[in-house]
């Protein structure tokens, strides 16, 4: 059968030009704005945002499993209330010392504690004494005033136990160091604090350069003298993230008092490495951490002990490409802009934003503990810029689709149907395109008989009640209407959407519409008036359907050769005694009715012939099922 106008893909609009460029700039913008959180110096508002969600992270993962491998020697308030206030003479932490290692076999003992000037006792000897040839590291205070803020830079006692072999560090502008004697100890820890801009201490310096000389952190000078497994290696030196795997109550804490009175089971200290430290608020060493607003600075170190011991066995999470990670899922997000939002409505596509951002706040509890530099909110920054922007964006568009779609085909299109476009996204619904369509004719035979006796009024009155029982089965099967014919309709259904039932629909709305001008007529023979009966012809095949016309009017239509055949069998319906008349074309099609055929027949302008049917419904004989063949006898010739 030959195609009434040649089938051709149109180019898109310069208008679906211009709103495709701007999805994709806006994708393109989401994917750089990540790429920028990620590897640009981050401003201070973004910085406090990753921050906060790493923090919310730790609080979630944070552990209270018992950590065998440290014991924390806290001067609390109950040992200040019995030995006496701070400081203490150098003899009772000589003593202190003395009985860890002697008595409770520890390993190593890192002294939280800032000693810059000497007594002259012979507890400052005995410190030293242990420190030189002891596994003990005493502590020196670095400080980090970057933007200058003091006259005179800090410098007291002095300083010692510079290490070689680490390269990096953050240099420091002063110091407070032990005095002489202790100083001349082989290891000695650095306990300088440099707190992110919002008070919050999340990272140690692993080396402090002051002067060229590097001096590794307290913890690093623990394991590098005491741990038995040498010099710890480092990738990078400078500022070290404190993982703050487990929480204080994890850690192993006793009173300096109980170790001074050797009141606790040796067996509890036996072999651990110690710190010796104070939690009481009136010695100050209290910060803030992602755990807690106040803890004391010595359950950092007991937090960062753990992190270098982790790091030294192996024990610490193997690495994730965070950025990349992070990158990989904005990409992903975004391309949901110029590919799936499209076909969302604003509400769905706010959903699958709000989606997307909850699975990236998942795979970032994740890959957190596993890169300690990636922004975890990144991503989530994408999603609002997204929110913010493309999904308004797509909102205009499509309400500027709806209205040009609602102006075309509000008089004429199943509510269903325009909201199926409006999710669709078709360049151009309404332009020609070749379907494969059902074309429903109806008309109400006798017409001219049936007004010519009545008066104006009532054969308009007639006319528009007839075409209500004929309109409103198109319309509530799926149906497509595309013109009034005086006394009649054209219908057809598969345009300007596919529809895969569209022969069944189409048969659908004929037995309605019989069922309606059968009760229509009904009332009217009740009141006198003669009978109404209304001829349906349908047929199915291809046609070309679109908005056709000129610069002065169009329409909505579909042409071809099925279309005529339908309009044919519509006018053969009068030689028969059944409403319905049907096509080959839509019988082959059909899946949910049975047919009687009713004879070969030729139509006006057709050669061949054609072997017509009629519904089962409308006779009192058997049918034959939806594409099943059947035998034929010749009928009258239109």
């Amino acid at each position: 059968m030959a195609e009434p106008f040649p089938q051709s893909a149109a180019a898109p609009s310069p208008l679906k030009r211009v709103d495709v460029k701007a999805r994709w700039l806006i994708a393109c913008a989401a994917v750089l704005l990540t790429a920028w959180m990620q590897w640009a110096p981050a401003p201070h508002l973004t910085f406090i945002a990753d921050e906060w969600l790493r923090d919310a992270f730790l609080r979630l993962q944070v552990s209270n499993a018992p950590e065998p491998r440290v014991l924390v020697v806290d001067i609390d308030e109950a040992s200040l209330s019995r030995i006496g206030p701070w400081p203490w003479p150098r003899e009772r932490l000589a003593d202190l010392v003395e009985i860890l290692l002697s008595r409770y076999e520890s390993r190593g003992v890192a002294l939280d504690i800032l000693l810059p000037k000497a007594e002259g006792s012979q507890g400052d000897i005995r410190l030293a004494l242990l420190a030189r040839h002891g596994p003990v590291v005493p502590a020196q205070a670095f400080d980090f005033d970057l933007a200058h803020l003091r006259p005179q830079p800090v410098l007291d006692g002095q300083l010692g136990g510079a290490v070689t072999g680490y390269a990096g560090g953050v240099d420091a502008t002063g110091y407070i160091g032990n005095y002489a004697a202790l100083a001349q100890a082989p290891h000695i820890g650095a306990i300088g604090f440099i707190p992110d801009p919002d008070g919050t201490l999340r990272r140690v310096p692993l080396i402090t350069r002051y002067e060229g000389r590097a001096y590794p952190a307290l913890t690093l000078a623990l394991i590098n003298c005491c741990n038995g497994r040498g010099k710890l290696p480092l990738a990078d030196s400078g500022p070290m993230r404190v993982r703050f795997q487990r929480d204080w109550n994890a850690y192993t804490v006793v009173s300096a008092v109980d170790i001074l009175d050797q009141a606790i089971d040796p067996a509890s200290a036996r072999g651990r490495l110690v710190l010796v430290g104070s939690s009481s608020l009136g010695m100050g060493d209290r910060v803030a951490t992602p755990l807690a607003a106040s803890r004391p600075g010595l359950g950092v170190h007991a937090a960062m002990l753990s992190t270098l011991l982790d790091l030294q066995v192996g024990r610490a999470p193997a690495r994730w490409p965070g950025a990349v990670l992070a990158l990989g899922w904005s990409l992903l997000t975004a391309l949901l802009v110029p590919l799936a939002f499209p076909r969302l409505s604003a509400l769905a596509s706010v959903g699958l934003l709000g989606a997307s951002s909850l699975g990236w706040t998942g795979l970032a509890w994740l890959a957190s503990p596993h890169d300690p530099d990636f922004s975890t909110t990144a991503p989530l920054a994408s999603n609002l810029l997204l929110l913010a922007v493309a999904v308004p964006y797509q909102w205009q568009l499509t309400q500027r689709r709806s209205r040009n779609l609602l102006q075309t085909l509000r008089q004429y299109v199943a509510p269903a149907v325009v909201t199926e476009l409006l999710r669709s996204d078709l360049e151009d619904p309404l332009q020609p395109r070749q379907l494969d369509v059902t074309t429903l004719i109806a008309d109400m035979e006798s017409y001219t008989a049936q007004v010519a006796a009545l008066p104006v009024e009532e054969a308009a009155r007639l006319t528009s009640d007839f075409l209500d029982c004929l309109t409103g089965p198109v319309i509530e099967r799926q149906g497509t209407l595309d013109k009034y014919t005086g006394d009649g309709l054209v219908a057809f259904w598969g345009a300007p959407l596919p529809l895969d039932q569209h022969a069944d629909l189409a048969l659908d709305a004929a037995r309605d519409i019989v069922e309606r001008v059968r009760a229509f007529s009904a009332v009217r023979e009740r009141n006198g008036r003669p009978p109404l009966r209304v001829r349906i012809g349908i047929e199915s095949g291809p046609a070309m359907a679109g908005d056709f016309g000129t610069s002065f009017r169009s329409i909505y239509t579909a042409v071809g050769d099925s279309v005529n055949t339908a309009s044919r069998l519509e006018q053969a319906a009068r030689d028969y005694p059944h409403d319905v008349i049907i096509g080959p074309g839509t019988v082959a099609r059909a899946r949910r009715h049975r047919f009687v055929p009713l004879g070969e027949r030729r139509l006006r302008g057709k050669e061949q012939l054609i072997t017509v049917f009629t519904l089962q419904d409308d006779m009192h004989q058997p049918g034959i099922p939806p594409n099943a063949s059947a035998s034929s006898t010749t009928g009258p010739a239109a």
